[in-house]
């Protein structure tokens, strides 16, 4: 059979498809990157008779392309972060099947809301794979009303993905929510009056309206139509891909790039990149999260003199190069990460994740992967590395142009690395002059500056990077330094105006700018945090007889009274230790 529009099916048919998986994906596919939103209009839409675009498909009969060439599963329970990798299968011997080249997010949409759930994470909750975290939901439609003429998704019919909890609380209102795959039960019409009928919903003639709707555009209306290719030549069909989803939205120009480098690396890159991608997270509390695209720049960093996202940087000749080296490339990654959570970063304060791929570039490029964690190795680079990432996050060097920022620390690095005249070390300096003619880029802190990164409270990003600045003389190792009050924080939110003799007084003493900023904190190790708690600063001062000097703590009086005091000449000290930083 020729290449062309064959007879449409049903939504039921293209279900079925993909439960016996008769309908694959092949590995150049992205994953499924739809929202629960999208899903939800996507269903009005359908149930409203509006057209859902065509889909093409690729009828794969040949054995060499089920050998040689990778192929996935939809996915049935979609779960943010955790569970977004669609299943493998092996086709090798497998039956003749059709692998989806246009239409993925929607077939997988329909199949979701039909046979499977969406989990995405709740807002102020951390990257914890649990139902508080991420709770399972299900799609429903609610029977009862339609929505208003109103509403801001501009739907008809009220699709919501919910949890357990959630249609719970609904239904005590009275509401009546279907849990959309239910509809599935009701092959015939003669099943579903049936129901309607002992459900009691005869004389609500939106709720049996709407639910014969439902089944009669997943039964009966034959909405799937499709465009099969037939050509067994892989490269036409990669061609075909790149044509067809390149202008399609939901489709990213790194999801493309992506999935030419996954046609092209012999392996399974589609688990290789995510792999990495997992293992990150693993570090560092919380864990660090980074993305393919991610993986695929720090590739072209490492290899290529453009490195811009563009397709002809993934062509198969770099493809091999960074396959051929993936091993060292994984490694270096994973090794560097865990050198920043060493040095106290974790994803909240690593605001510019690709502040970490010079660092992987130095990693690899000097060899030093397999010890560069070593309590006792390389403790001059580990400093320069630290003193670079700290001035680079707090001058917001990665905030813009970062292909010719990450160009020209590369450019510093290679000069580093060239130079046999010395041993080479993490080149600051170098890369400090890259810079100085650059008023958006420079690594230079004035006066105004460091006013303004004193006035940084505890919780913000910055916080910890101008404290590990400040406090660059400390030896971090493998030690879990915290964020401290030096004079204890509870002291301050328990304050009342009755403590005080003037307003002003209860004003300074209650404003966070003053005892929540850098001027009232420290590093601390994390064991003598622990110890210190909420102690009075003069008591823990002398009972652990502390060094000042190294904890720039002011020689003044640590009394509480005297307050104003301590935070003007601490705030001498901390102006008079960046300036030496920097």
């Amino acid at each position: 059979m020729s290449s062309g529009f064959v007879t449409p099916i049903t939504i039921k048919d293209a279900v079925d498809n993909i439960v016996d998986r008769t309908y694959l994906l092949p590995a150049i596919q992205r994953k499924f990157v739809w929202g629960s939103d999208q899903i939800e209009v996507l269903f009005d839409s359908i149930m409203r008779g509006y057209p859902i675009n065509s889909f093409m498909f690729w009828e794969v009969k040949e054995s060499t392309i089920k050998n040689q060439f990778k192929f996935y599963q939809f996915l049935t329970e979609y779960r943010q972060f955790f569970k977004e990798d669609n299943p493998d299968i092996d086709t090798k011997g497998y039956k003749d099947f059709k692998a989806v080249i246009d239409g993925q997010q929607r077939l997988t949409s329909l199949y979701i809301g039909l046979k499977g759930s969406y989990a995405h994470k709740l807002p102020r909750k951390w990257w914890y794979d649990n139902e508080e975290s991420i709770p399972t939901r299900h799609l429903f439609l609610n029977l009862s009303s339609a929505l208003p003429d109103e509403n801001e998704r501009q739907m008809t019919f009220d699709f919501q993905f919910l949890t357990k909890q959630e249609i719970e609380r609904k239904s005590v209102t009275g509401e009546i929510w279907f849990k959309v795959n239910d509809i599935l039960k009701f092959q015939n019409t003669n099943n579903l009056d049936r129901f309607i009928e002992e459900s009691g919903w005869l004389s609500k003639t939106f709720t049996k309206d709407t639910i014969r709707q439902l089944r009669k555009v997943i039964f009966e209306e034959k909405l799937i139509n499709y465009y099969l290719e037939t050509t067994q030549e892989i490269d036409t069909v990669l061609d075909i891909f790149i044509r067809t989803n390149s202008g399609g939205e939901p489709l990213s120009f790194s999801d493309l790039l992506m999935s030419i480098t996954t046609a092209h690396w012999k392996s399974d890159a589609r688990k290789e990149i995510p792999n990495v991608v997992n293992k990150v997270f693993e570090i560092g509390n919380p864990g660090f999260l980074i993305n393919k695209d991610f993986v695929l720049k720090t590739c072209l960093v490492l290899f290529n003199d453009n490195i811009k996202f563009q397709v002809k940087n993934f062509d198969q000749s770099n493809v091999i190069v960074f396959e051929n080296n993936w091993d060292r490339i994984n490694k270096s990654i994973i090794e560097a990460f865990t050198l920043l959570s060493n040095l106290g970063f974790n994803n909240h304060n690593l605001r510019a994740k690709n502040a970490a791929i010079p660092i992987i570039y130095y990693i690899f490029h000097c060899g030093i992967e397999n010890d560069i964690n070593s309590p006792i190795k390389y403790k001059d680079d580990k400093l320069l590395i630290r003193k670079w990432l700290c001035l680079s996050l707090l001058k917001g060097v990665f905030g813009s142009q970062s292909d010719t920022v990450l160009t020209t620390i590369k450019k510093a690095i290679k000069a580093e690395l060239s130079d046999s005249s010395k041993q080479p070390a993490f080149p600051l300096d170098r890369i400090k002059d890259e810079f100085k003619a650059n008023p958006a880029k420079n690594l230079l802190f004035d006066n105004d500056f460091i006013e303004g990164l004193l006035t940084t409270q505890k919780d913000a990003s910055d916080c910890f990077p101008i404290l590990s600045l400040i406090y660059s003389h400390l030896n971090y190792g493998n030690q879990d330094y915290h964020k401290d009050h030096l004079h204890p924080a509870s002291y301050f939110y328990n304050s009342k105006r009755a403590d005080f003799q003037t307003e002003e007084d209860f004003k300074f003493y209650t404003d966070p700018t003053n005892w929540n900023s850098i001027l009232n904190l420290q590093l601390l190790n994390g064991t003598l945090n622990q110890s210190k708690l909420d102690t009075p600063l003069k008591d823990w001062v002398t009972k652990n007889n502390i060094d000042q000097l190294n904890q720039l703590i002011p020689s003044v009086s640590l009394d509480i009274s005297d307050f104003r005091t301590f935070l003007t000449e601490r705030k001498k000290l901390l102006v008079g230790q960046l300036k030496k930083m920097v």
